[in-house]
């Protein structure tokens, strides 16, 4: 009897030490499949997933806590799970998903071990759909997967709200073609599209590359929740600006921006313009290279042209160096629109030699052009006086050898003829 209870007891023994060890072997398993997943999104028991207790969190912000995003703006979405199990080729997808527009980005592919955890972190631009309100509900999807296993969940809520100071250019309307030289309209249409209202904006139109510019006020633009009757009127302005192009400019494209400013922020936006130029210089010389002797003056003719639609006043500057010196007939010309005028340049040396010098064409503080002239000076003068009585002296001797010849003809003998009557 004592020998077959001594049996049982070491069989009871065993087979408590079999359940212990099949315990704690089942318990490890289960270890390397679960985690704590108080902040999950996801703890999947499926035997499909390739992910467990799933994490997401939105620019550091669990997706559990309610996060709310900016619309327009770049976000990190972190991705973290336990792989369920061993897996190549696995890889992580996240989606900002809007009533019109769906932004998404996928992770390059990786390989996961059962029972480790991994993270993935992606950035989306959050879609801005807030036209009527200024905030609303996105909804965060994420997928991870390879060609065997899958684990993917949808409609997780986000908060998306507008940026706290946000005036949009909504539209910048202009000719197709503007000539140089002329005032042009520059249409905007501008809407708050923030969160706050917009106080005291200021708009300011430019052509950067010509240097051209001009500010307009605009007022106030409230926010949609915050009109009291028509938010179109409200919310949006029109405005006006007249912007003049230099009749110097060239031919070509160039960007027309728009800035928009107020004490809170300040906002760019641009569009392309084409200028033409009938008229490529305002300056025109007709020749602009004389030769003369020492002491003479040489004369240069310069057209001043004005394409524009207004009365143009221009001053004319010449140099004189050392023994070059120049001058015009007037230093001031007005111009009337769509007219020309002509300046005389004169220039003389009392040396001989080749002298190179310009003639600025000025434009209130601007120089429109630099015409660059040349003058050659070569041989000596001859005085007038001298060369009038040398001119003199040779008529005088050729009226004296006349002269002379004329007393020094002897007369000739008249034959006389009597009449003889028979």
């Amino acid at each position: 009897m004592r020998k077959r209870t001594k049996m049982n007891t070491k069989k009871l023994l065993v087979s408590i030490c079999t359940i212990a060890i099949a315990l704690f072997l089942v318990s490890t398993v289960s270890a390397t499949l679960t985690c704590d997943c108080g902040n999950c999104i996801l703890d999947t028991i499926s035997t499909s997933d390739i992910a467990n207790c799933v994490t997401i969190e939105v620019d550091g912000v669990n997706a559990l806590s309610n996060p709310s995003v900016i619309a327009g703006e770049n976000v990190a979405i972190k991705v973290t799970f336990v792989a369920k199990e061993s897996a190549s080729n696995v890889k992580v997808r996240v989606e900002l998903e809007g009533d019109k527009y769906d932004v998404n980005a996928v992770s390059t592919s990786f390989d996961v071990e059962a029972g480790y955890t991994y993270t993935k972190t992606l950035k989306l631009e959050v879609p801005f759909e807030l036209k009527d309100a200024t905030s609303d509900d996105i909804r965060l999807n994420f997928r991870i997967w390879n060609g065997d296993y899958e684990t993917e969940y949808e409609d997780i809520a986000l908060r998306v709200q507008r940026p706290s100071y946000n005036p949009v250019v909504k539209s910048i309307s202009t000719a197709q073609l503007i000539n140089a030289g002329e005032a042009f309209p520059v249409d905007i249409i501008l809407k708050n599209m923030g969160y706050n209202d917009l106080e005291d904006v200021y708009v300011t139109v430019s052509i950067p590359a010509l240097g051209v510019e001009k500010t307009t006020y605009f007022g106030d633009l409230v926010t949609m929740e915050s009109c009291t009757e028509d938010c179109e009127e409200e919310d949006t302005v029109n405005g006006r600006v007249f912007l003049e192009v230099p009749y110097t400019a060239k031919a070509g494209i160039y960007a027309l921006e728009v800035k928009v400013l107020t004490d809170d922020v300040e906002s760019k936006f641009a569009r392309q313009i084409v200028i033409g130029n009938d008229v490529a210089e305002n300056v025109i010389v007709m020749t602009s290279e004389k030769t003369v002797a020492v002491g003479e003056d040489a004369e240069y003719t310069l057209l001043l042209l004005n394409p524009t639609n207004s009365l143009k006043v221009y001053k004319i500057t010449t140099e004189s160096d050392g023994d070059l010196t120049s001058n015009m007939d007037n230093s001031v010309v007005a111009v009337p629109a769509g007219s020309s005028k002509t300046v005389t340049i004169t220039a003389s040396s009392k040396t001989e030699g080749k002298y190179n010098f310009n003639v600025a064409v000025i434009s209130g503080e601007q120089t429109l052009n630099t015409v660059p002239l040349t003058l050659n000076v070569e041989g000596k003068t001859v005085n007038p006086i001298i060369v009038l009585t040398i001119v003199l002296a040779i008529i005088f001797l050729v009226l004296l050898v006349v002269l002379i010849v004329l007393i020094g003809r002897k007369p000739q003998k008249t034959e006389e003829y009597g009449e003889s009557y028979y």
